[in-house]
């Protein structure tokens, strides 16, 4: 299977084009870090960057754009297995994260841990 040297410069063009775009990408990526966001706006923003690098990566350095349709489909299956396992912990435990327990929540946690600190102090 050879090549003509037109295809390989080809080859190279998109390579090096694809590099260019992951440089970009990385600096857009710093960028976000010296932006005045909360940080779950930042690193959902940072997500979607890493997202578009990973993509550019595994359709051309992986050779995955001209794949079957049944490689993509099984790719995408793969993805919303991922996104899946990493929410449902979020999902599952979102009442200990900082800031996101509603208040009704909050304020029976915190009487039933005055409940157990008094408990406490009266053994001692």
């Amino acid at each position: 299977m050879a090549h003509s040297p037109e295809d390989i410069r080809a080859h190279v063009k998109i390579y090096l084009t694809v590099f260019g775009a992951l440089m970009v990408l990385t600096i857009v990526t710093v960028a976000i870090s010296y932006l005045d966001l909360p940080v779950g706006q930042a690193v959902a923003l940072a997500l979607v960057v890493a997202t578009l690098k990973g993509s550019l990566v595994a359709m051309f350095f992986m050779h995955l754009k001209g794949e079957t349709p049944i490689v993509m489909w099984t790719l995408a299956l793969t993805m919303v297995f991922l996104v899946v396992l990493f929410g449902l912990p979020l999902w599952t435990d979102s009442d200990r994260i900082v800031d996101t327990r509603p208040t009704a929540w909050a304020a029976e946690a915190d009487k039933a841990h005055a409940t157990t600190d008094h408990a406490s102090e009266a053994e001692h």
